[in-house]
């Protein structure tokens, strides 16, 4: 493996360790040459897994582009990158255990709000509103309608939710 920092062309590995539930090897490496130390991963070669877009183009799928689309949503929200990262990883598997080869980006970004609403729901919303293309107020108060009307039932919900609109009733 070349070194990153002087393009030395051997290393050595100070450490190996499975990672992505043992999909793929960490390995940290040392340079024979300047002594830097760097990582490198080592992963199966798998089966391109191919997004078709809304307007029909297709693209290979990217998990880092995914992953930053949630990292994009979770802005200054108490949501850990290991979560997102879980997330991306799960959603990866269920994609390459249906064994289709082409998927619908609809699909993929069901599958982000279904597990995105269970982790925060701002970040739910956010990225609901990058997703579903809100062009107005009214398609962001339909969405939030949607998520209110399933927490309905639950008597913690409807105390908050009474308590915030006394509260914004007061302020206006």
């Amino acid at each position: 493996m070349r070194c990153p920092f002087c393009d030395f062309a051997d290393s050595k590995v100070l450490d190996s360790r499975p990672v992505e539930e043992g999909r793929s090897i960490r390995r940290r490496r040392e340079c024979l040459n300047c002594n830097k130390r760097f990582t490198t991963y080592e992963k199966l070669e798998e089966t391109p897994l191919i997004v078709i877009k809304r307007d029909d183009r297709r693209e290979i799928f990217d998990a880092n582009k995914l992953l930053r689309g949630l990292v994009k949503s979770c802005d200054k929200r108490p949501v850990s990158i290991n979560v997102l990262e879980e997330i991306v990883v799960d959603i990866e598997k269920e994609l390459r255990n249906s064994y289709e080869k082409e998927v619908p980006s609809i699909l993929i970004g069901e599958m982000v709000m279904q597990r995105l609403r269970l982790v925060d729901e701002v970040a739910y919303v956010r990225f609901a509103s990058v997703y579903r293309r809100f062009d107005d107020i009214y398609n962001f108060v339909e969405e939030l309608g949607k998520m209110l009307k399933d927490v309905k039932d639950d008597d913690l919900t409807k105390k908050t939710i009474s308590q915030w609109v006394h509260i914004k009733n007061n302020n206006n």
